[in-house]
């Protein structure tokens, strides 16, 4: 009963007495197999209908692009989405509002609704010359007497300038940046032979007595000495005289409420940028580098039209890779349509995914240029291994039994990928994120993912269907007509049996002859309608062997599961001028090469030497907290951000001290507290000022609440040179007849800065925020840039351990369903060195830690999973040969669909490459690193170390006196559709 059905006989045998847990994952494994095998035959009985319902559904939904919209808020996405900066930013905003800054507004130390702003820079001489001050006070009085008009046409049209749309003070004058006022008292007193005034750097005193910090308005500055002696660019101390000055930068700041003035302002911000270009062209001598509200978003997007033609670019040089990848010298064997057609459903699973965000209202953002490579790496693995699963399958079965098979083979592997893929983008894009960037792109990642899982199973599926039927007709593989007989061939030309060459001849000298049966021997056609006779021989443990279940499955048209894989150490090719270039190459070169003796040291070297650089860049990662890294090159953002960071270097932004609760000032100890904590920075105090006021008065800075406050309110605050502190100071009323309190007020702070700008900014915002917690004075800090500067590093590192942990977690729940547990730990420990490798190399090839290389290292564990996993499966699964065997077997089934998906990838990275954006270039070294370490993992690192470390492959040997063949008999009948019926003896 037994010996009738190899079947059977199988299957009784994986029942023998084994560890309970390992039965159960037997069961488990053999369950999902055979679900997958269901599937693999309902597909292939309705190709029709799985391959036109993508395509359809792919067309509806993208018709839903007229309600693609383009993300404007860039603060949200790149700045942590929950931090103690922006609650401190909505306090400061509700305290003291930009437009109650009546007497002077500071540059960068808070951020308005819309401004234009141009760092002037000079080729020869100093901005101060009297040439190059005259054109830039021209420029101004240029700027504030444009005008713009709104709408463009029609009898409603209005003429807008600056001085309708410019903050007012209290005298409804606009409000311009105290250079200007120095400069034009400068150009006044030389224009009626006065001495010019002194201008002192970074606090100068202007004509009416108020102190002006200047710090962020000229740049490269070379000030006097004490002994006249000219000091260098940003060197002078408090209040120095200015001898020249490199760069100026002047802000407009305008008023953007309602929708109306917002359009205006927008449309203010667009002539502002052209009125600079055209005065560049006239003025050659002087350097223009204009910034505007909108600037920063408008270049972060322009990445996405930049990478438009390189990304088609990408698609063309794939599809020809694919094409090559998926041809063969046999033109009947060969499935060159697969590759484009994988190529095809990944763009198809694309367009539904964009269409169902378009729908649901989502935004569209640049940093989802990285989600095509995400969708491409795993959909071209997935089509790989199906197609090389197709050519390990009989070609004596019909194809629904053929695709069945190859459904159980690969569907298992390829879904356990998936759900790493979606473990990953989905831990990631849960609110634990607090990077608004990273939560989309992983939240459509995961969307993509998933759709181009189900259009593999349904679409290329199908696909393969078609092309299966194709080879059963002897039809050619590309241009799909039959191909003729040899006898009809050799009339032909040379260059037509070329390209119609097939295996006819040779299947008709190898068909009735007995052959043994080894790794990847492919059951050829048989021409000839009449009954032919052939042997196979099996080991009787070859049914326990996972390795033939689950790798190479090789069913008959009864659901028989005779040897795919008997005994590996047969390993020959009936036809090896008909193999695959790549596998040709690496059955016969390449996996002899990489298990041989001596090469094993040098590539275990060669690992650890990749370790010591990892390591060596690990320790030297760097935040990427500047949104200026993200945009285009060459565009208004960069070359404003290069002027600022060469000549505006020297100090920080202004750093606004508030402090938010009455506090008696008057006291003596709050007053030293309060001067201890500004020391050592630049600073224009009202406090300060204050107490310098009344100790010239030879008044104690130490009275009663009601004399301090009188004599603030009454005396200083009218002075004026000190009524600008009025802005600085909000008073809450008391009982009536008595003197208000002090309810909050603000000082402002610069502190000295070296090229490491950004990292002392973040110290420094730790450290006052720890002297906050315990000063008796309630206090906080402010600086717009404080919102991506405020535990950015956590932010942005958060996803990727939390992936790192979804992976160990989804591999240790993956060993109770895996034959193996060891390829778990294997796997884990995988992805954890081509995780440390590629941020190591990625630092030091000058990439930043910021939300893009985030994402690529967080796709990279679910790439590197695509290319190492079935190897490793496909290792630990085999029994009962020498782990040198098994490796070259594994890298013969697994290693050759990685490395055609690693070529294909890797060429669709070398356009992108070209792109002139910040944000292509992190994507292009990230994903190229991946692309590099999961080949050297995959191809070089895994197959040596698998040769000396576990697993065993000493486990499920049988004893000697089983290990009899059996000799199984197989008469085949083969009708004109191929449809093949066996009767098994035995």
């Amino acid at each position: 009963m037994l010996g009738s059905a190899p079947g059977l006989s199988g299957r009784w045998e994986r029942l023998e007495p084994r560890p309970r847990a390992r039965m159960l994952r037997q069961v488990l494994h053999a369950g999902l197999r055979t679900s997958f095998h269901a599937l693999g035959r309902f597909v292939a009985s309705h190709p029709v209908f799985f391959a036109s319902a993508p395509v359809l559904l792919s067309i509806l939904l993208g018709a839903s692009f007229s309600r693609y919209r383009v993300e404007e808020d860039v603060e949200s996405l790149l700045a942590p989405k929950h931090s103690l900066a922006k609650i401190e930013g909505n306090l400061v905003d509700s305290l003291f509002p930009v437009n109650r800054s009546k007497h002077a507004l500071y540059s960068d130390l808070q951020t308005p609704g819309r401004y234009g702003r141009v760092i002037v820079t000079t080729r020869k001489g100093s901005v101060l010359d009297p040439v190059h001050l005259d054109t830039i006070l021209k420029l101004h009085r240029r700027i504030y007497q444009m005008q713009v008009t709104v709408p463009a046409t029609g009898f409603n049209s209005f003429n807008y300038s600056f001085s309708y749309l410019c903050l007012p003070d209290d005298k409804n004058i606009c409000i311009i940046d105290d250079i200007i006022r120095a400069m034009e008292e400068i150009q006044s007193a030389r224009t009626s032979n006065r001495s010019a005034p002194i201008l002192r750097y970074p606090i100068t005193q202007l004509a009416d007595g108020r102190q002006a910090y200047i710090g962020h308005q000229l740049g490269g500055v070379q000030g006097w000495g004490p002994s006249g002696a000219v000091r260098g660019p940003g060197t002078g101390a408090r209040g120095e005289g200015v001898r020249s000055a490199r760069a100026l930068q002047l802000t407009y700041y305008l008023q953007a409420r309602g929708g109306l003035m917002d359009r205006v302002a927008s449309q203010w911000e667009k002539a502002f940028c052209a009125e600079l270009q055209h005065f560049a062209a006239l003025h050659p001598k002087l350097g223009l580098y204009h910034s505007t509200s909108s600037s920063l978003r408008t270049d972060f997007q322009f990445s996405s039209i930049l990478a438009r033609r390189p990304l088609l670019a990408s698609l063309g040089v794939c599809s020809v890779l694919a094409v090559l990848c998926c041809s063969m010298r046999d033109c009947v064997r060969s499935k060159p349509w697969l590759g484009l057609l994988a190529l095809l459903s990944i763009t198809l699973s694309g367009l539904t995914a964009a269409g169902i965000l378009n729908l649901t209202g989502a935004t569209y953002n640049s940093t989802y240029l990285g989600i095509p490579f995400v969708m491409l790496g795993h959909g071209l693995f997935g089509s790989f291994e199906m197609l090389s699963s197709w050519r390990r399958t009989r070609e004596d079965q019909h194809v629904k039994e053929r695709v069945a098979s190859v459904f159980e083979d690969v569907m298992l592997r390829f879904s356990g990928s998936t759900m790493l893929h979606l473990m990953t983008l989905g831990l990631a894009a849960s609110p634990l994120t607090n990077m608004e960037a990273v939560r989309l792109f992983c939240r459509t990642a995961a969307l993509a993912v998933t759709i181009s899982y189900v259009y593999m199973l349904s679409f290329y599926s199908s696909c393969l269907v078609f092309t299966g039927y194709l080879e059963t007709g002897y039809r050619h593989g590309c241009f799909c007509r039959r191909v003729p007989k040899p006898d009809r061939l050799d009339s032909k030309p040379a260059w037509y049996r070329c390209l119609m060459y097939t295996r006819y001849q040779d299947e008709t000298q190898t068909t009735n002859a007995p052959h043994g049966v080894g790794v990847g021997v492919s059951h050829p056609h048989t021409p000839n309608p009449s009954l032919t006779h052939t042997h196979a021989h099996t080991h009787p443990h070859t049914a326990n062997n996972p390795a033939a279940h689950g790798h190479v499955h090789v069913a008959n048209s009864t659901h028989t599961h005779p040897h795919p894989l008997t005994h590996p150490t047969a390993n020959t090719d009936p036809h090896p001028q008909d193999s695959h270039l790549l596998l040709g190459c690496v059955r016969r070169c390449y996996g002899d090469w990489i298990t041989n003796t001596y090469v094993k040291p040098f590539v275990v070297l060669l690992y650890l030497v990749y370790i010591s650089f990892g390591l060596m860049g690990f320790l030297q990662v760097t935040q990427g907290s500047d949104p200026s890294a993200l945009v285009a090159m060459d565009t208004a953002t960069v070359l404003y951000t290069r002027a600022q960071q060469r000549y505006f270097s020297s100090y920080s932004p202004v750093i606004g001290f508030y402090i938010y609760e009455s506090a008696p000032y008057w006291n003596v100890s709050v007053q030293r507290d309060l001067l201890e904590y500004a020391k050592g920075f630049q600073r224009i105090s009202w406090l300060e000022a204050y107490l310098n006021y009344l100790s010239d008065r030879n008044q104690s800075t130490s009275q009663p609440r009601e004399n301090f406050t009188r004599t603030l309110r009454h005396a200083f605050l009218r002075e004026p040179q000190f009524a600008h502190f009025a802005d600085d100071i909000i008073f809450a009323e008391r009982g009536q007849g008595e003197e208000p309190d002090v309810a909050a007020s603000r000082i402002f702070l610069v502190a000295k800065t070296t090229e490491n700008k950004r990292e002392e900014m973040s110290v420094l915002l730790d450290t006052l925020r720890r002297l906050s917690l315990t000063s008796r004075v309630r206090f906080l800090i402010f600086n717009p840039s404080f919102v991506y500067l405020d535990r950015y590093a956590a932010a942005v590192s958060s996803p990727l351990r939390h992936s790192l942990l979804a992976v160990l977690f989804l591999l240790g729940l993956s060993s109770l369903a895996v034959v193996e547990p060891l390829v778990s730990v294997w796997l884990g420990l995988t992805l954890l060195s081509v995780q440390f490798g590629v941020l190591g190399f990625m630092t030091l090839w000058g990439v930043e830690l910021d939300c893009m290389s985030v994402l690529c290292l967080i796709s990279a564990l679910g790439h590197s999973a695509d290319c190492s996993g079935p190897l490793l499966c496909g290792f630990a699964s085999g029994r009962g040969d020498s782990r040198t065997r098994w490796v070259r077997v594994a890298l013969e089934r697994h290693g050759v669909p990685s490395l055609q998906t690693l070529i294909c990838y890797s060429a669709a990275l070398v356009p992108v490459g070209s792109v002139r954006s910040n944000l292509t270039r992190t994507l292009f070294r990230c994903l190229t690193l991946t692309a590099g370490c999961s080949a050297l993992h995959t191809l070089a690192f895994l197959p040596t170390l698998l040769t000396f470390l576990p697993p065993s492959k000493s486990r499920g040997h049988r004893p000697e006196g089983e290990g009899q063949r059996q000799e199984v008999e197989c008469v085949e009948m083969n009708d004109s559709t191929r449809v093949v019926d066996q009767i098994t003896t035995v």
